[in-house]
């Protein structure tokens, strides 16, 4: 039986902004961070879990973790995994807590990261990768890891029972096909960044093109003629008739009139989705977007801003998605991602995970698995981007355009610890990139 005897967090920065991977309209110059949780026991194994986040606020985070993570601080895995859906209960009722939330914001994001290290620990134990798990279990026992409270208005947990069962007779050929690594298609976002130039971007096109890529998504929102000219400079490499497609993200920047107008002028490049075209918060902005759009078979998609099932189940309610982006530690863990995918399943909706950022592509190919083997039974894609997977021990891989399924146990995001010394923020002298002169101009420099 293995105990939780201590939590520590780590506060960790990648220099992103440098080269402006992760630029976007919104969001000019990131720094691709990890708020990590890691939980020790009385035995070999520790859980690993973190949240992203894009630099300062990231030590934010980590206090929320540190809270959070002390209420399971001499419990036994056992127990915390015998009734998951009462565990992710447990951890969301200290009423001081919520109180800051609830269930969203700073203290929703620690949540992710304690809950996803609970769960790395228990694959570790089970010596499986978190997905297996999922897949091996019953649909009752999927169904009694989420806590139902708020969405049983869209789905009950014998309908969730229902909906599973009738996947059933299918599931172990897709086992065969993820263990085959043909579970998840990839979509790239690499070449796309708002900040790379225009060679850059072509030549990154027609690299991730030769290497099995068929979706490819850029970022948009600076102006209609920028954004004309890149979509142009896509097309001319995937092609219109190719079998490809053109995905685009705007990352908030607009008003619900904007987005309207803005896509119709970016119409001619015939993308699949515009993404986070407004607030994440706005459920019937999105909808009013969506039925704007169709006439031009433009959709919506959004989710990776989207801080609870709540959001989800509005969204995916009132018909204001056509795409839905689940992101693997916003939300609170693989639980409450858990219920999303139900959700999306009854109403007809693909998943489409948000996995632009580090360690995210570790998790969500997890959950993508999931999503195929055991809920939807279809397969969808999974963004990718190729950034900072040498700082895990076990990296996602793509091989001919598909997610190699991860077989080893855990989680997937345990950060090597050379990686996390040398960039903890602030670090130790002589140790953290933060105390270099190379840093000198993020700390230094404008704070955009």
């Amino acid at each position: 039986m293995v105990t939780i005897t201590k939590a520590t967090t780590r506060d960790v920065r990648f220099p992103t902004s440098l080269d402006k991977t992760g630029s976007d309209a919104m969001n000019a110059a990131g720094d691709y961070s990890a708020a990590y949780c890691i939980l020790n026991t009385d035995s070999e194994f520790s859980g690993h879990g973190m949240t992203f986040t894009i630099g300062r606020g990231n030590e934010i985070v980590c206090q929320a973790i540190s809270l959070l993570a002390a209420r399971v601080e001499g419990k036994k895995l056992e127990d915390l995994v015998s009734n998951w859906g009462e565990t992710w209960r447990y951890l969301v009722s200290d009423s001081q807590l919520r109180w800051i939330g609830p269930e969203k914001g700073v203290i929703h994001l620690a949540l992710g990261a304690v809950v996803n290290a609970i769960w790395d620990l228990w694959a570790k134990t089970l010596n499986k990768p978190v997905w297996r798990i999922v897949a091996e279990m019953s649909p009752e026992e999927f169904v009694s890891c989420i806590d139902f409270r708020y969405i049983t208005d869209a789905i009950t947990k014998e309908e969730a029972i229902e909906m599973l069962k009738k996947e059933e007779p299918g599931k172990a050929e897709r086992i065969k096909h993820a263990e085959a690594n043909r579970a998840v298609p990839a979509y790239t976002t690499s070449a796309g960044w708002l900040g790379y130039g225009k060679d850059k971007m072509k030549g990154l096109l027609q690299e991730t093109l030769n290497a099995g890529y068929k979706h490819f998504k850029l970022k948009v929102g600076t102006s209609v003629a920028e954004d004309k000219e890149r979509l142009s400079i896509a097309r001319e490499v995937i092609g219109y008739d190719r079998g490809n497609f053109l995905m685009v993200d705007a990352n908030q920047v607009w008003s619900v009139p904007e987005a309207i107008e803005y896509m119709k002028q970016l119409s001619e490049f015939k993308p699949w989705f515009i993404e986070e075209p407004t607030s994440p918060d706005d459920v019937f902005g999105h909808k009013a977007i969506r039925e704007a759009l169709k006439p031009y078979n433009i959709g919506v998609a959004t989710g990776e801003m989207c801080q609870n099932r709540v959001i989800f189940k509005q969204l995916l309610q009132q018909g204001a998605i056509d795409v839905c982006q689940i992101d693997a530690c916003r939300m609170g863990g693989v639980n409450e991602v858990l219920a999303v995918l139900l959700m999306a399943k009854k109403f007809g909706v693909p998943i489409v995970p948000h996995s632009g950022g580090v360690g995210l592509p570790e998790y969500t190919q997890h959950l993508s698995t999931i999503d195929y083997v055991v809920v939807s039974g279809k397969l969808s894609v999974l963004e990718y981007v190729d950034h900072l997977h040498e700082h895990f021990f076990n990296p996602s891989v793509i091989k001919d355009g598909y997610y190699t399924t991860p077989l080893e146990p855990g989680y997937s995001v345990e950060m090597k610890p050379e990686s996390m010394d040398k960039f903890e923020y602030p670090g130790k002298e002589g140790v953290s990139w933060w105390k270099s002169q190379e840093a000198r101009p993020i700390l230094e420099g404008e704070r955009i």
